[in-house]
């Protein structure tokens, strides 16, 4: 009997390949095992069974045998042969129109899910890829009939209610991740073994609580208010955690401790509700180091660090296994950023889609909640919504000041968001008034500007402040007027000088030595610095509230003191200039306490109400919407959904370590792992500078890596203020943000 092969080895014999027929039954066990978290395992079972059951067509069996003998040459050698299709037009054949659900999974399997008809896209729509029965055809000729072509409508189903769309990339979760591992299996069996062996949650808990244990300790001497405040959220956090699964808030002043605090509620929610892993999400890659530093002190290596600055600096090392983990979350602690968490959930590649599975009955905690991108709030809220219900997730929305999520319905306007969430603090108000350590003083005229020279002569009558203002720009312009020594703070300094300068800073302010500091927003989100004076341009209320958190955080002074001013610019166009307008509104408002959680609901509630239909402004959800024949554009929601934009181009610079990482690129050109070192060394510039900076010999883009740019003008990066342009000339609004 003739043998069909699903991977060949060019250094071992050929009866030691893999056989197809093992590969489908491997898969199709493995997918459906995830599948059955959420009950959908005959669905995951089938989808393995027949994703590739066109490589048993003989142009396949003829290429095998030339495939290199690793697992990348592999994968690029069987895409030159459509293996995908037959499968993909065997489940119609076999299910009806219910098997355009495993269609889209097996169609997708190695080029990403696809639209049902896109246009432009030709053949590579599932439409047009059903139509090209001869694929099929070829196989059925040499196969003979076997259980392997077999198969019934799966008898479970998913959830009534539950969204197909999200339901559908679950599934493709599922297969390409068994596809995947049972592959690696094949090819690398070291590799395979290197994913295993992490904690559970239960053996990671002893660690927590013993690391509290002293941190209390510690905080027993002095018994300040503050830290007797901080135990009482604690405790109100493992309390609630006892409580079923669901969306959970937490509504807590910055300086609260909600880090620990949230991280204490997942995991005895985990452990009571035998959940199976913790995903802490953070807006800003800036700030998501040093909570990954924090938990890792804690847990070791069960905790895995996913975001676009992770650093492997040697495959061969330990550290390698954590790349593994990156690729589809199968650790008990995954720290990521708000653009890898969301991006992924709704993407059609297989890369980002691999690890969706492994949210399935997961606790998620987002972090510093008010961050969520506005024009994609409707969508991410949806599947908020559809993983706590359908998918066993619990989540935990954790900020100083929570937002307006509550639905909202008006003559001509409706914003479905979120309904029964439950506030793990008792008496929030109460809880402000507790932790407020700062008085806010405003201008008597919320419309009069005061001139930059006129704000840095105010500065400097404190040796110790932090300034923040809006825009990329007004940092620039305002701390040239600063003397020697101000540090500087934007979006124009790549991660590692940022992180250099944050580290410095905090040193210097443990030490008490004079420090002057003009910032961006970039500091507003997590950034543990403890300043006696903050001044903060107008912005939204919860800007402003945040630049407060920098203030007097440890409650050593008897108030803080937070100066909210007008600057001459105007706002950045957009949300921000939307949100600075209501704050401008709110705070001109006779309000004894313009801080406290009931201004940020007014806050939140008008600012949605303004966004309206740009809650969705791409429409996200209509392309995902439930369709009776099953037609969807995966692909093209996929486009749409980006929260880094593509009016931005990262260029590298050359900043301490990253000129040495930049020579080695012009040497040996781009690899992963340099790639990834480089990450550190990345600023983004807006897309229409690129041209005028290429010209004026600032940056030039890389031969051996095309879309590539690098520093090559030793003037371009500057030591203290980054990247330097003509900030004074025209400019689009993208490169005003901070």
């Amino acid at each position: 009997m003739k043998s069909y092969f699903a991977h060949s080895h060019e250094n071992r014999p050929r009866d030691e390949w893999q056989l197809l027929e093992d590969h489908l039954i491997n898969v199709a066990k493995l997918s459906g095992e995830f599948a059955g978290e959420f009950g959908s395992t005959g669905w995951g079972y089938l989808a393995g069974l027949w994703h590739d059951i066109g490589k048993y067509s003989p142009s396949f069996q003829s290429m095998i045998g030339s495939t290199s003998d690793n697992l990348d040459n592999h994968a690029s050698k069987c895409g030159k042969v459509d293996h995908s299709t037959a499968g993909a037009i065997h489940a119609v054949e076999t299910l009806g129109i219910a098997g355009r659900i495993l269609s889209y999974l097996i169609a997708g399997h190695h080029a990403g899910l696809p639209d049902w008809q896109s246009a432009g896209t030709g053949m590579a729509a599932l439409v047009q890829r059903l139509q090209k029965i001869d694929l099929l055809n070829e196989v059925k000729k040499v196969v003979p009939p076997s259980n392997i072509f077999s198969g019934e409508m799966p008898v479970d189903r998913p959830r009534p209610g539950a969204d197909p769309a999200l339901w559908i990339r679950m599934l493709f979760s599922c297969l390409v991740d068994a596809d995947f591992l049972d592959t690696e299996r094949f090819y690398d069996l070291k590799k395979n073994q290197k994913r295993e062996g992490y904690s559970t949650i239960e053996e990671l808990l002893p660690s927590f609580k013993e690391y509290m244990e002293r941190k209390l300790s510690t905080l027993k001497s002095p018994k300040s208010s503050i830290n007797r405040i901080r135990v009482d959220i604690l405790n109100q956090c493992k309390m609630k955690a006892e409580n079923d699964p669901g969306i959970f808030t937490l509504s807590v002043p910055t300086g609260g401790g909600k880090t620990l605090s949230s991280m204490a509620f997942a995991l005895r929610h985990a452990m009571v509700h035998k959940k199976q892993r913790i995903i802490y999400v953070i807006p800003y890659t800036s700030i998501i180091e040093q909570t990954a530093d924090q938990f890792r002190e804690i847990f070791g290596d069960s905790v895995i660090e996913h975001h676009s600055n992770v650093v492997e600096d040697d495959e061969k090392n330990e550290l390698s296994r954590v790349r593994l983990a990156c690729e589809n979350w199968d650790a008990p602690i995954i720290v990521t950023t708000t653009v890898q968490f969301f991006e992924s959930l709704f993407s059609c590649k297989t890369s980002r889609c691999r690890k969706l599975h492994n949210i399935v009955n997961s606790v998620i905690i987002l972090d510093e909640v008010q961050l969520l991108p506005s024009e994609y709030l409707n969508p991410i809220l949806f599947a908020i919504k559809e993983l706590n219900k359908n998918y066993g997730v619990t989540f935990l929305l954790s900020t100083a000041t929570q937002p307006a999520f509550s639905p909202q319905e008006g003559p001509d306007f409706s914003f479905p968001g979120l309904s029964d969430t439950i506030e793990i603090i008792e008496a929030p108000d109460v809880l402000h008034r507790e932790l407020k350590r700062v008085t806010i003083e405003l201008p008597k005229d919320l419309n009069l500007s005061i001139s930059w020279s006129d704000l840095a002569d105010e500065l400097q009558q404190y040796p110790t402040f932090l300034c923040i203002v809006n825009r990329r720009d007004d940092c620039f312009n305002l701390h040239a007027m600063m003397p020697e020594g101000t540090y500087h703070l934007s979006g124009l300094m790549c991660g590692a000088h940022r992180s250099k300068v944050i580290k410095e800073i905090r040193n210097n302010l443990i030490a008490g030595i004079p420090t002057r500091v003009i910032s961006t927003q970039v500091v507003e989100a997590g950034v543990d610095f403890d300043f006696p004076v903050v001044y903060r341009a107008l912005a939204g209320l919860d800007s402003i509230a945040q630049a407060a958190g920098r203030c007097n955080r440890e409650g050593k002074l008897a108030d803080g003191k937070v100066v909210v001013f007008i600057p001459p610019s105007t706002f950045p166009v957009g949300y921000l200039r939307q949100a600075g307008e209501i704050g401008r509104r709110l705070l001109s408002e006779d309000y004894i306490d313009h801080l406290a959680p009931e201004r940020f609901y007014a806050f939140f509630k008008e600012l949605y109400w303004i966004q309206g239909d740009n809650l969705d402004r791409h429409g996200i959800l209509r392309l995902l919407a439930q369709d009776a024949e099953l037609r969807f554009s995966f692909r093209f929601a996929s486009r749409k959904f980006k929260i880094i934009k593509d009016t931005q181009v990262s260029v590298l610079v050359r900043y301490k370590k990253g000129s040495e990482l930049i020579d080695l690129l012009y040497r040996i050109g781009p690899s992963r792992e340099l790639m990834r070192k480089l990450q550190r060394y990345v600023v983004n510039i807006p897309l229409y500078l690129i041209g005028k900076l290429v010209d004026a010999g600032s940056i030039e883009e890389l031969r051996n890596c095309p879309g590539t740019y690098v520093q090559i003008s030793h003037i371009f990066y500057h030591p203290v203020t980054g990247v330097q342009y003509d900030v004074d000339a025209p400019c689009d609004p993208e490169s005003l943000m901070p």
